[in-house]
């Protein structure tokens, strides 16, 4: 009986209490105390949300920092690849319109045979002028036939084999050539040097010459075809006691830039060297 008494006073209290919440509920009085509760519970919440991405990022950095790496690297091998292309392309661009411009010179030219060729090698020698091309004996190359681009003179074959052949430069220190200034029509020869530099040498010495002058070959010699540019003059050195003026040329052909050349295959060199008189000391 005691124990149900106070089973039965004990609900009684539990529900005037439970009554006594949903009264103050309903009449306003606990709104402050429940957002207040509100309030430290969002505030406990992103207390801990904050520190559990911050222990995640922690766990989790060494394998995003591995990933980022991974990728820079493919990125960066990605990158090279395309430079790479660039440059292909590039060179590709480049060695299209040399080829049209060569082009462009045989058609205006159409009394020469020409075989292009590309410049694989150069000589290593500092005091020798040579460049090796692609194309040999088989191509139809022959000792002594001209080489040149549509810029201008370049040299001639020197030496062939069946697939490839060597070409002396205008400005091999062991080369002279046969040639005229235009406008004056006055007649010289162009030699090379040690330092790749050309000079117009036998200029008489009442001839008039100016720097700009167009220097042509004269074809003189039988060595190379007339009327092909070689270079401008660059300085005049005239001395009154010379019996000859001096002049320094600026070729018309950049050496340096030099990949692509035509060979003349439909020009004979004459070799008239038994024809010129020998001097008996």
């Amino acid at each position: 009986m005691k124990r149900f008494f106070a089973r039965t006073l004990q609900t009684t209290f539990l529900f005037l209490i439970f009554s006594g919440i949903l009264a103050l509920a309903f009449g306003g009085y606990l709104h402050p105390i429940s957002s207040g509760i509100t309030r430290a519970w969002v505030s406990l919440q992103t207390w801990v949300s904050t520190r559990y991405l911050g222990i995640q990022q922690f766990l989790t950095a060494p394998q995003d920092l591995a990933a980022l790496r991974q990728r820079n690297a493919e990125l960066e091998a990605q990158i090279s690849q395309l430079q790479l292309q660039i440059i292909e392309l590039q060179q590709q661009i480049a060695d299209r319109e040399i080829l049209a411009a060569l082009v462009r010179y045989s058609r205006a030219n159409p009394t020469y045979t020409y075989k292009a060729a590309q410049v694989i090698g150069r000589d290593p020698s500092p005091f020798m002028h040579y460049i090796l091309i692609n194309a040999g004996s088989n191509d139809g190359l022959r000792r002594g036939m001209p080489v040149v681009t549509h810029q201008g003179l370049v040299g001639r074959v020197d030496a062939v084999i069946d697939s490839a052949a060597r070409v002396q430069l205008i400005t091999d220190p062991t080369s002279s050539v046969n040639v005229r200034l235009q406008n004056s029509r006055t007649e010289a020869i162009l030699v090379g040097s040690t330092t790749a530099d050309l000079w117009l040498d036998m200029i008489p010495q009442q001839a008039k010459v100016i720097p700009g002058d167009l220097v042509v070959t004269s074809g003189l010699g039988g060595v190379y075809p007339p009327n092909i540019p070689a270079g401008q003059v660059l300085d005049v050195q005239k001395q009154e006691a010379a019996l000859f003026q001096q002049a320094s040329v600026q070729p018309a052909v950049d050496f340096n830039q030099l990949s692509i050349v035509l060979v003349i295959l439909n020009f004979t060199p004459v070799d008239i060297a038994p024809l010129i008189p020998t001097v008996i000391p």
